[in-house]
């Protein structure tokens, strides 16, 4: 039995069971809501929590473990829904996100859902690492050696900021062509494939597609295959809502055929 389907089960058994052995116990140390609470109100939900959701959805061969949990947080984070959080969290840890990339992802959803919303995400986080003795030095470094700048690409990045957004706010200009792509972005503490998975995450989790074409051709540049990015809709249908799924599927699609022909 995997950890998740064993996870799955303690959370249906804390309905019914008044001690749960300790292994049962951890996934759920910090959560206040567990599939007994969901039974009580809602058994129909409780049922697609276990047989959809954490029984299917999450054995889907499209998308890694791991790949699901940093899809998940990311969407938690920039949908600022907390409760799910430390489950979350935990789960992505012991599906081999590490710490600093926890981290790491905390820091750029600041500047893609906003500071608020990851300063919630701190708030869980640091009581998820406390519980796990996560000091420091297993933290990113604040002024890394950044990864190598794509002269051309960002080239062309940075003069389309400077069309379309220069006329209106010469600030967010200023902090996109610098702060965003020649800092946040060039850290070295997510691979470039992950940081444009949670950005195309957040997008989608906000219903923001103005942006999605860009980033997701960015993430698929960086080793994102097809069939993830269709898979990263399905699972985000669950966690961000069929309608923003809906609103994303148009431009998936047609990334997807410009990148074919």
């Amino acid at each position: 039995m995997n950890k998740l389907t064993a996870t799955a089960l303690s959370m249906t058994l804390a309905a019914s069971t008044p001690a749960l052995a300790e292994d049962d116990r951890k996934g759920l140390a910090s959560a206040p809501i567990t599939m007994g609470d969901v039974q009580a109100v809602s058994p129909a939900l409780a049922k697609y929590t276990q047989d959809a959701l954490l029984g299917d959805l999450w054995k889907r061969p499209g998308l890694s473990p791991r790949d699901r949990s940093v899809v998940t947080v990311a969407a938690l984070i920039a949908r600022n829904q907390p409760i799910e959080m430390p489950y979350h969290f935990n789960l992505a840890l012991d599906n081999g996100v590490t710490s600093a990339e926890l981290s790491e992802i905390i820091t750029h959803l600041a500047f893609y859902s906003g500071w608020a919303n990851a300063i919630t995400a701190v708030a869980v986080a640091k009581d998820v690492f406390a519980a796990r003795g996560i000091g420091a030095e297993q933290l990113p470094e604040v002024s890394p050696t950044p990864l190598p700048l794509n002269e051309v690409a960002d080239a062309q990045r940075a003069a389309s900021v400077e069309q379309n957004v220069g006329p209106v706010s010469q600030g967010v200009v200023q902090y996109t062509n610098t702060l965003l792509f020649k800092d946040v972005w060039l850290r070295p503490g997510l691979a470039p494939r992950d940081r444009s998975l949670i950005t195309v995450t957040s997008l989608i989790s906000c219903g923001q597609v103005a942006q999605i074409t860009y980033h997701l051709n960015r993430a698929m540049d960086a080793g994102l295959t097809r069939e993830q990015a269709s898979e990263l809709l399905t699972h985000l249908a669950f966690y961000a809502g069929w309608p923003n799924v809906f609103s994303a599927v148009p431009i998936a699609r047609d990334v997807s055929e410009k990148r074919e022909s």
